[in-house]
């Protein structure tokens, strides 16, 4: 009976960290896409337009810092494939780390920065009501 308590622990374990194992690669988590996200294109092209600022990382990572000029900073972080930040201020310094792993939108608008040195920087505007 302990032989087939023990199997049974064995099977047990080995699942769970299959499971434990499969969710921990990228793209496997339930937590990679907010649920506010949408999943078509059109839908993240019209977020995108709404913000001032918006940057995702299709490389492996990229610092970003983000501050308000003169004043505080909005983040400052290392982020992973897939990940992304808005922002709708009026005014932004942005720093990226590695411009090649990033797409950078601003008024939601493609801003090509690949080729761009490392801790490349530069402002973001929001457009001037008339």
């Amino acid at each position: 009976m302990a032989i087939v308590g023990a199997v049974v622990l064995l099977i047990t374990l080995v699942a769970l960290g299959g499971y434990f194992l499969y969710r921990s690669l990228p793209g496997n988590s339930a937590a990679a896409v907010p649920s506010d996200v949408g999943t078509s294109a059109d839908a993240q092209s019209e977020s995108t337009e709404m913000e001032t600022l918006y940057i995702k990382v299709i490389g492996d990572s990229s610092d970003v810092l983000v501050r308000v000029p003169g004043g505080d900073v909005v983040t400052d972080t290392t982020m992973s494939q897939g990940q992304f930040v808005s922002f709708d201020h009026p005014q932004l310094d942005v720093t990226i780390g590695d411009p090649d792993a990033v797409e950078v939108y601003v008024n939601g608008e493609y801003q090509d920065v690949t080729g761009k040195a490392a801790g490349y920087s530069f402002s973001a505007n929001a457009p001037q009501q008339p």
